[in-house]
């Protein structure tokens, strides 16, 4: 007997949900940072670099599988749940994340108008103003919903596929890779907390976690669901990082030196270039465009989500807000060209304390506030393994807060 129509159509809409929480949240993680630090790492340490992506994605899936299931249980965003958890922990933690999420925006409208410009030749000032103002067209479009999603899910698949081109071309080693994905010639701590703070760092996990509650799709009758949702998002993500990290692989194994001397040296877009040429750059800037508009529409979008913590807002309110984020963002760079340097390293040591201070807010939930979870018993099992990655990232948060104290001269 087949199904309803009434029923296909509920169907329908919660996969179409469950689908832009997790290109929301894998689009915000795949930014022009994670393009760069990818290129980098793997020019450092070749074919071993495939084990610290895969330590990161499996730290990732338990950040995540957390932050996502307490966040449909508790019906409520982040900055509410922390505030009704400890009072006054989410105004905390709302600050931090829009903070770290308009500096960073800043960048991400630099790596829009670079990603024009190896398209096209545009000055990149002009192309981040382009890019900017598509994103804020989203917002302010009466099916701003509807757009958000299409947008997110065409352009992170358009990624993928373009970088897939570029690692089939280059031919990578993919049997070394395979083994050192298990059995590393060296592992690299550092390299693998840099990258679990670029995936699910800051406001990148809260991403997904609040379109999912903007769809509804929350309570414990969607909790299987929400799972699935989260691991697929982190998934997403791991097969961008380790595609592009063949990509450049195959340049590196080939005898070609990539250029890590100097801040304005560009990894990734001299690997596309050898691979293939002017076509290569090409590709580099479609890439790297993509990569970029979707992370300022998931940085203002979320950012803007933790105002909830000050104020009732409606959609409309929202959208306005969002768009008010994005062309603040957007003057700074017209002002400044791009993210002063130090201003990055500050905001990066933000991110490196957001982190923690989530996680431990969300693990204190499971254990504890069940009252917060309509009196749901959270799975002990997945909050053991929250609490030891909780304290892997509260080592990660102390390492940041030197750049902190530095940034503010202390």
């Amino acid at each position: 007997m087949s199904a309803s129509p009434t029923a296909t159509a509920a169907n329908a809409t919660l996969r179409g949900g469950f689908l832009a929480a997790i290109f929301l949240m894998a689009t915000s993680a795949i930014g022009p940072g994670f393009i760069t630090q990818t290129a980098t790492f793997t020019a450092k340490l070749g074919a071993a670099f495939a084990f610290a992506i895969l330590a990161s994605i499996l730290i990732d899936f338990v950040v995540q599988l957390n932050i996502w299931r307490i966040t449909a249980l508790t019906r409520r965003n982040a900055s509410e749940t922390a505030n009704a958890a400890i009072p006054g922990a989410g105004y905390l933690l709302a600050v931090l994340v829009m903070v770290g999420g308009l500096a960073f925006n800043v960048g991400n409208i630099a790596g829009a108008g670079l990603g024009m410009n190896a398209m096209f030749g545009l000055d990149p000032k002009i192309g981040g103003a382009i890019s900017a103002l598509l994103a804020i067209g989203v917002f302010l479009s009466k099916r701003a919903g509807l757009l958000l999603d299409r947008s997110l899910i065409g352009l992170g698949i358009l990624m993928i596929v373009m970088t897939l081109i570029v690692a089939v071309t280059s031919n990578p080693p993919v049997g070394d890779a395979l083994r050192q994905t298990i059995l590393p010639d060296v592992i690299d701590f550092p390299t693998i907390t840099t990258i679990v703070g670029g995936t699910v760092g800051g406001y990148i996990t809260y991403s997904g976690a609040h379109r999912l509650l903007d769809k509804g799709l929350v309570g414990e009758q969607h909790l299987a669901a929400v799972t699935r949702a989260s691991l697929t998002g982190i998934a997403v993500t791991g097969v961008m990082r380790f595609v592009l990290f063949l990509a450049i692989l195959g340049v590196v194994a080939s005898g070609v030196t990539l250029d890590l001397s100097s801040q304005a040296a560009n990894p990734a877009a001299q690997a596309f270039a050898f691979a293939l040429g002017d076509w290569g750059m090409r590709i580099f800037g479609v890439v790297l465009w993509a990569a970029a508009i979707t992370s300022v529409i998931g940085a203002a979008y979320t950012s803007v989500s933790f105002l909830v913590a000050f104020m009732a807002m409606t959609d409309r309110s929202r959208n306005i807000a969002t768009v008010i984020f994005i062309t603040v963002s957007l003057a700074v760079f017209i002002t400044i060209g791009t993210a002063p340097a130090a201003l990055l390293v500050f905001v990066g040591g933000f991110n490196g304390l957001i982190l923690p201070i989530g996680l431990t807010i969300f693990t204190y939930v499971g254990f504890a506030r069940s009252d917060l979870m309509g009196g749901h018993h959270y799975n002990r099992p997945l909050l053991i393994l929250s609490a030891i990655v909780c304290a892997l990232t509260w080592y990660m948060g102390y390492r940041s807060i030197g750049p902190i104290f530095a940034f503010l001269g202390l």
